[in-house]
This record gives C-alpha cells, structure tokens and sequence, in this order.
C-alpha cells in the first residue's frame, strides 16, 4: 500500500483535468452513503469531533477519515484528513493519501465544474469572497472554465476588509494567470453587481452576499458555511435564482442557504432544480438563457473525494 503525501498530492492534481475527472465520475454510477460525524464527548464547550465520509464506484473505494479539534494550537492544526483507497475488483488497500490536500483540490474542482455547468459561457469577471486555505484553488479551477479577465478579491475576518490577505491571494496566484487583471475589494455591493460570477468560501456567520446587489446573468457558488442556521447569502438571491445543490441529503441537513428559506416558508426542497450527479449526467435542466441568476451550494461530497484521491494514486502508478 502506498503512502501518498500531500506533496504528491500537488505534483499530481491540476486543473483542468480534475474538473474534467469530476465531471466524467460524477455522471456514472457510484455510491456515497451519508457521512458520519461523531462528538468527542458531550461537554458544552467542547467541538472536538471524527468523522468517516464513504464512497464507492466501478474501480475504487475509498473512505475518508479526519478529526476535527477546533481548539488545537500550534503545531497542531485544527485538521487531520486521511483518504484510504482500495480496489474495487479485489478490495486490495491501495493508497493511504493526504486527505487536507485533496478536499483543497477537489473543492475547488467542484466550483469549477458548477461554473462550467451553469454560468453563462462569456462570463469574464468573476468575484471571490473569502482569503483562506481553498481561495487560490477556487481562482485556478474557475480560470481554466471560463475565459476570466478581471478578478476580484474580497476578505471580512472581524468586519474588516483586510487587504494584506487578499493581496497575499492574489501574489499566489498572478503569475500563473498572467491575462487576468486582479484586484482587491472594499466595495462589496458593487464589485457583486459587476460579477459575472460570485464564489463564496468563508467562514461568516453573517450574510455577505445580497440578492438586491446581483445583477441578472450572474452564476453564485456558495461554498463556506455548512450550518442549518446560518448562511452566506440573503434570501432574496434564493428566491431570485436557479437553485442548485452538490447533493440533496446533506444540503437539506446542513445548508442554511436553503433551509432558512424554507423555514421562512418562501422557499421550497422542491426548488433546488438538481443535484450535481443529474447536472453532469443531464437529468435536470442547465441554464436556459443568458439572464439567469444560478445558485450551486456545495456541502461537500465524499465521491469528489475518492475521484481526486484515485487520481492523486493513479498518477503514482
């Protein structure tokens, strides 16, 4: 069995061709049975958590492991992921991969492959909320689908728009792209009315995006928060939109994009168009016309998992 680091990881994925891998996989038959995540313990004041997220197709099975511990301080980081891979045939263990790395890669393939699917094929601007690990893995996979010219970059920690941050996201990232003109924002409402598409991985427990301040066409990709109560976005961009989601079970669990809507009762499960398997295998209408405003939310999958961990120990091979 081979052990797959998380520089092995980088070396092996890229975009494209994740994007391409995600879309393929995502379209046959596979089998993800909902992921599991565990407490620690029972203690108010304690988030400690593991959690197991399986999934299985016509040549791997995988399952990845992490533990979550809010509190660590360094050098331990607040995250531990590790992908097991067998082979599906024989049930032969394969690879014990870097798990961090791949949910990097495979998220932003993800976002990517919404873009592809949903936004409308001239979309030049594009919009990204949010300065953490996943920004420079949302800007490459979004840049290879979609012929961007303008970037715009925007950050919040603490209410305040921090432009060390995005400017240390868009260093990481300029010289690879260098046809894209990159900026930071400090006008949030009117770098949103300019996007031709709107990517959101944050952690803000407040609304940021507001469906007031899009303007029609627009594709939105939320991303960043995975609580029933909370969301990145209003309801009017809910309302205003082609909604769709990454998976039913776990947007109808954890996603309060959706579910506050509901709660409110202007919002139906009925609304969410397709989940992104009938997107890649086109069971559910797409975009239809260039004045659509489409809504993608991700919780994030454990299929996307095992296809970038399968590559990552297919390139190894």
């Amino acid at each position: 069995m081979k052990i797959i680091s998380a520089a092995d990881v980088h070396g092996a994925l890229g975009y494209p061709a994740l994007v391409d891998a995600l879309q393929e996989a995502l379209a046959k038959e596979y089998q993800q049975p909902p992921r599991q995540v565990f407490l620690l313990d029972d203690q108010d004041d304690n988030f400690d958590a593991f959690a197991l997220l399986p999934a299985w197709n016509d040549k791997f099975v995988a399952v990845k492991a992490f533990t979550y511990y809010p509190s660590n301080q360094p050098p331990y980081p607040i995250l531990h992921s590790k992908i097991l891979v067998f082979d599906r045939e024989n049930g032969e263990p394969l690879a014990l991969v870097d798990g961090t790395s791949v949910t990097f890669w495979r998220t932003g393939g993800v976002s990517g492959l919404a873009t592809r699917l949903l936004s409308r094929e001239d979309s030049s601007t594009m919009l990204l909320l949010g300065t953490g690990n996943l920004a420079s893995y949302m800007i490459r996979a979004n840049a290879t689908v979609r012929p961007l010219d303008k970037i715009m970059v925007w950050g919040n920690p603490d209410g305040l728009p921090p432009v060390a941050e995005a400017e240390a996201v868009i260093s990481s990232v300029s010289d690879e792209l260098p046809n894209i003109e990159f900026s930071v924002v400090n006008d949030l409402e009117s770098a949103c009315g300019e996007a031709d598409i709107i990517i959101c991985a944050t952690a803000s427990p407040d609304i940021l995006v507001r469906g007031a301040w899009i303007k029609e066409g627009t594709h939105l990709d939320f991303i960043g928060n995975h609580h029933a109560d909370k969301r990145e976005c209003d309801t009017e961009v809910m309302t205003r939109g082609k909604v769709y989601a990454d998976s039913y079970v776990n947007a109808f669990k954890e996603a309060g994009e959706i579910l506050v809507p509901i709660d409110e009762g202007v919002f139906r499960k009925e609304d969410v168009v397709g989940e992104l398997a009938e997107m890649c295998s086109g069971k559910v209408p797409l975009r239809t016309d260039d004045g659509e405003i489409t809504v993608f939310k991700a919780i994030g999958q454990a299929v996307t998992d095992l296809v970038a961990a399968s590559m990552a120990y297919s390139a190894s091979e």
